[in-house]
C-alpha cells in the first residue's frame, strides 16, 4: 500500500518531470500543501527528498523553485519511472537502451569471465533458474511473472560481474524492463535469455555479451512488432 509521503513525492515529481510544474516556476509550502492534500510536515519532508533529486530548489526568500533535466539525477529510479511515465517517454526510453547497450553487454562478459569461479556457484545457479522461470513464465503468457523474473535476471548478471558501478545500475535496468511489462513475452526473447545464462555459466565471455546485446537491440520494437 502506498503511504501519503510517497503519494505526495510521486505527485510532485511527476509534476515536475512532465512540466505540469514548468521550470523556473516557484510553488510555496501552503501552494503544494493545498494541492496534495498532504500535511505540511510530509510535504516538507518530500520537497526535501526532490531537492536531494535535483527537481527542487528551497530557499527561504526564494520559495521552491522547479529546476530542469540538466539538474535532475537521472538515474534515480524514481526519476527514471517519472520520465517513462511522461511526455518525454521516448527520448527517455532511448536513453536507457543507449546506456544498457553500453553496459549490459561489458557486465554480462564480465559475469561470464567470474561466474566459473567457485564463489560464484549461488548466482550461477540462480541465473539458470530464474531464465527457466522467464520461459515458463512466456509459455503461459504470465506477464507480471515474466517481469519479475526478467527483472531478476538483469540485476543477477550485474551481480555477477563483480563491478560494484554496473550493480548500482540493477535498479535503473529495472525500471526500464518494468516499463515493458505489458508486452507479451516473445519466444526468440526467451530463447536469448537462456542463452545468456549458459554463457555464463560456462564462462564464455563473447556469447554472453553478444546474447545481452542481442537482447538490449530488441527493445528498440514496441509492442506491436513481431518478433516471433
Amino acid at each position: 500500500m502506498t503511504s501519503t509521503f510517497d503519494r505526495v513525492i510521486d505527485a510532485i515529481g511527476a509534476a515536475v518531470v512532465s512540466g505540469a510544474f514548468p521550470r523556473g516556476s516557484r510553488r510555496s509550502t501552503d501552494e503544494l500543501v493545498a494541492w496534495t492534500g498532504a500535511s505540511r510536515s510530509i510535504v516538507r519532508e518530500a520537497v526535501r527528498v526532490l531537492v536531494s533529486l535535483g527537481l527542487l530548489h528551497a530557499g527561504r526568500r526564494v520559495g521552491i523553485t522547479v529546476l530542469g533535466v540538466t539538474e535532475w539525477d537521472v538515474l534515480d529510479p524514481r526519476v527514471v519511472r517519472w520520465r517513462l511515465q511522461g511526455p518525454d517517454r521516448e527520448r527517455a526510453s532511448a536513453e536507457l537502451r543507449e546506456l544498457r547497450a553500453a553496459v549490459e553487454p561489458l557486465a554480462a562478459a564480465a559475469a561470464a569471465r567470474r561466474a566459473p569461479l567457485e564463489a560464484c556457484a549461488t548466482g550461477r545457479e540462480a541465473l539458470l533458474t530464474t531464465a527457466d522461470e522467464l520461459a515458463a513464465a512466456a509459455s503461459e503468457d504470465r506477464r507480471l511473472d515474466f517481469t519479475i523474473a526478467d527483472v531478476r535476471f538483469h540485476a543477477l548478471v550485474l551481480e555477477l560481474s563483480g563491478n560494484v558501478l554496473y550493480r548500482r545500475l540493477h535498479r535503473v535496468v529495472g525500471e526500464a524492463l518494468r516499463e515493458r511489462g505489458s508486452i507479451r513475452p516473445d519466444r526468440h526473447d526467451v530463447g536469448l535469455h537462456r542463452t545468456l545464462a549458459r554463457a555464463v555459466a560456462t564462462g564464455d565471455a563473447d556469447g554472453a555479451a553478444d546474447a545481452m546485446r542481442e537482447i538490449v537491440r530488441r527493445t528498440e520494437h514496441g509492442p506491436d512488432a513481431d518478433l516471433g
